[in-house]
């Protein structure tokens, strides 16, 4: 499919081909048959979500994890390499996330992209990307209640085992991603997006203040540890590449926002003032943060800058932190919700049936992603895990193929056409690569982990305050 501009300024889809004529229809013209959600008297209007709104849940979807782990992979890669990553992946992301959406806007009957999936690849696709797609958004899901549950020592000075502030953090995760709608969300989002850059923007300031990094010897002499080229091994630079790539990765869950926004074709203007946000948070915040604190930087960042400024950041930055585990668990359920009960009536109707099915898949989805924030309690660990198992094939491989799937004609097309189609098709290597060299990469460092001490053991008392 290829885009165009109507005569009256809107968005347009053509279908793509070789040759012929084609037909122009407007995207506000679509069938609503279509949409997943209607517009109906006596039924739930879940289709009440602004493009402003829906750039927020973004924001919240992207920016929150991911900043608190990209300055610990700078003194992996050195502040070069590490800010070239972050430009380079927040591209290659911003360009499949407006991939998803034109393709989605295209095909209205998708909700997810496992639906997507289903239409260039069939029933079995479709079944493989529906089980990354929660693989995924449990994993980021665990990531967002493990670094609550820091949060949560750092502000008790470790009153309680730690898993017990994840059981607290998961019971709070699981009444929050339980608002069925996007829109009562979108509100909370807010405040959680605010918290987590407050938050951040305290650790910058106060990591700058200090005459040497918190966690550094106090006294006498110390290796910074900065580097402006780093030299990593294979396991580590691969492990940290995924990291960074993972912090703006989430773009899958995007998608089911389209399905409740008032006017779907606005998503491309939400994805812009999103990514353009976070794109130049990441890289202003980690160069900051990694030059003040070099090797001694804390993973969450939230850490790195003292025992007072640690409190107040992880006071102020606990909402956001929640909110975030909140939307992933959220459009993971979500998914499920929709495939349950997608030809019934009880989809958007205030029954027993629909209240019943919601609550367990947010549930079951909660409960997964406590077992893995336990199982996996080191949190660059856990954003790399996701980043290359599932990330790279999920928000990299499949919208390069979603673009060549609709865009077939470019390959015969002008020398710049061909270029652009091949580049897509260099896109789905570059996801294999990352998938199977990230996936040992993040496995070996595990590993490694269990077999230094720096994790005491899963679902274990031990106290893993050197991962935080």
């Amino acid at each position: 499919m290829t885009k165009s501009d109507s005569d009256t300024g809107g968005d347009a889809i053509t279908p793509a081909g070789t040759s012929g004529s084609v037909e122009v229809i407007k995207l506000a013209d679509v069938d609503e048959s279509l949409e997943v959600f209607k517009k109906e008297e006596g039924v739930v209007d879940f289709r009440t979500v602004g493009w402003i709104h829906a750039s927020v849940i973004f924001l919240k979807v992207i920016f929150a994890t991911g900043v608190l782990s990209i300055p610990s992979t700078m003194y992996v890669l050195g502040a070069l390499p590490g800010a070239i990553n972050v430009l380079g992946w927040q591209f290659l992301n911003t360009y499949c996330a407006i991939i998803q959406g034109n393709f989605r806007n295209s095909h209205a009957g998708c909700h997810s992209i496992a639906d997507m999936a289903n239409v260039v690849g069939g029933a079995w696709l479709k079944e493989v990307v529906g089980a990354l797609f929660l693989v995924t958004y449990a994993i980021v899901g665990a990531s967002g209640i493990f670094g609550a549950s820091v949060a949560l020592n750092a502000l008790s000075n470790h009153a309680i085992c730690t898993n017990w502030f994840m059981l607290v953090a998961t019971m709070a995760v699981f009444f929050l991603a339980s608002m069925r709608k996007f829109e009562k969300i979108a509100w909370l989002t807010w405040a959680g997006f605010l918290s987590v850059y407050i938050a951040v923007f305290i650790v910058v300031v106060g990591v700058t203040t200090r005459d040497r990094p918190a966690a550094a010897p106090q006294t006498g002499d110390f290796d910074l540890g900065y580097h402006v080229i780093g030299n990593p091994t294979f396991v580590t630079g691969i492990t940290s590449v995924a990291t960074i790539f993972c912090s703006g990765a989430g773009t899958s869950a995007f998608l089911p926002v389209i399905s409740e926004m008032r006017r779907p074709r606005d998503y491309n203007k939400a994805v812009y003032l999103c990514m353009g946000i976070v794109t130049a948070s990441y890289l202003s915040f980690s160069l900051v943060v990694y030059r003040w604190c070099g090797q001694w930087v804390a993973s969450p960042s939230l850490g790195s800058a003292g025992y007072v400024i640690k409190k107040v950041a992880y006071g102020i930055g606990l909402l956001g932190l929640l909110v975030s585990a909140c939307l992933y668990i959220h459009v993971a359920a979500k998914y499920i919700f929709v495939r349950v009960l997608r030809h019934s009536e009880h989809l958007q109707k205030n029954s027993v049936v629909h209240w019943s099915v919601w609550l367990g898949c947010t549930f079951s989805m909660s409960v997964v992603a406590f077992i893995l924030a336990s199982g996996i309690p080191i949190f660059n660990y856990l954003l790399a895990l996701a980043g290359s198992l599932t990330f790279a094939p999920l928000a990299l491989g499949l919208p390069g193929y979603l673009w060549v799937y609709d865009h077939q004609h470019y390959r015969h097309g002008s020398w710049w056409e061909r270029m652009v189609y091949y580049l897509n098709w260099l896109m789905i290597l570059l996801a294999v690569f990352l998938t199977i060299g990230g996936t040992y990469g993040v496995v070996q460092n595990i590993i490694d982990a269990y077999a230094n001490g720096e994790i005491g053991g899963a679902f274990s008392c031990a106290d893993n305050s050197n991962s935080s």
